[in-house]
């Protein structure tokens, strides 16, 4: 068993309540450890590098729709981009959020929320998408500023500390970037990597895509934890993967 003593529940719920946002619960797991251990073995992925679809949103079937799909958090967030130009039966230009069919696959499989990392055409996306009595929101926030970092780490924290709230998918285009930058950030504030171990893991994972995008570098070696999110140890020990530099 573990303690949530280190997590503010108060903060939490003005959080929510600030940002408009609301609490979805798509599956029936009774504790964290359920949960965790289900998407780990969904998944079959250890490491923050590993891929569940690759660049072509090709991998897992049951997460189409998602491009270059990786591990932040073990049952808690997940990254990637949105398979929009590869994708087989909708192609469309790549700067997209996602096709309608990751979207379903996603609350399908449980994720109660997911978090499109740009703001480009987002007007044209469902935001509240139902199937088989389970839900899931889709919102858009960048992550750029603090107050947007405040509420993806509320989603992160009501995910943990909630059993019966799924993951959350937070993606940009292409699953490199700005979701790198986001991934960095929960890591460095949930799982302790420093800011040098945050820039080698945003490297690593743009797939060598990683010629300019000085802002997002900058943003990832400048990053400070913010106050009042925190997990006990034995959280950590659960949810943090392990992370491998690429070769």
């Amino acid at each position: 068993m573990y303690s949530m003593k280190n997590i503010n529940i108060l903060y939490i719920s003005i959080c929510v309540l600030v940002f408009n946002f609301s609490i979805t619960f798509s599956n029936d797991f009774k504790t964290l450890d359920e949960k965790v251990e289900y998407y780990k073995n969904l998944f079959n992925v250890e490491c923050a590098n590993q891929k569940i679809t690759d660049n072509f949103g090709n991998g897992n079937d049951k997460f189409y729709g998602t491009r270059n799909m990786r591990p932040i958090l073990h049952g808690i967030a997940y990254r990637g981009g949105a398979n929009n130009f590869y994708h087989k039966d909708n192609k469309r230009d790549n700067h997209n959020p996602l096709p309608e069919d990751g979207l379903t696959n996603l609350c399908l499989n449980g994720f109660s929320n997911s978090v499109y990392l740009y703001a480009t055409n987002f007007k044209s996306s469902k935001t509240d998408i139902s199937k088989d009595g389970k839900t899931l929101k889709y919102i858009q926030k960048s992550g750029n500023s603090k107050e947007e970092l405040n509420l993806l780490f509320t989603m992160i924290l009501n995910a943990v500390n909630n059993p019966q709230m799924g993951p959350i998918y937070l993606h940009c285009w292409n699953g490199w970037h700005q979701s790198g930058y986001v991934s960095s950030a929960i890591l460095m504030q949930f799982c302790g990597l420093s800011n040098e171990e945050a820039y080698q893991y945003w490297l690593d994972n743009t797939d060598g895509v990683n010629k300019g995008y000085d802002n997002v570098k900058s943003m990832v070696k400048n990053f400070k934890k913010l106050d009042n999110f925190s997990i006990p140890d034995s959280v950590k020990s659960l949810i943090c993967p392990c992370i491998k530099k690429n070769k």
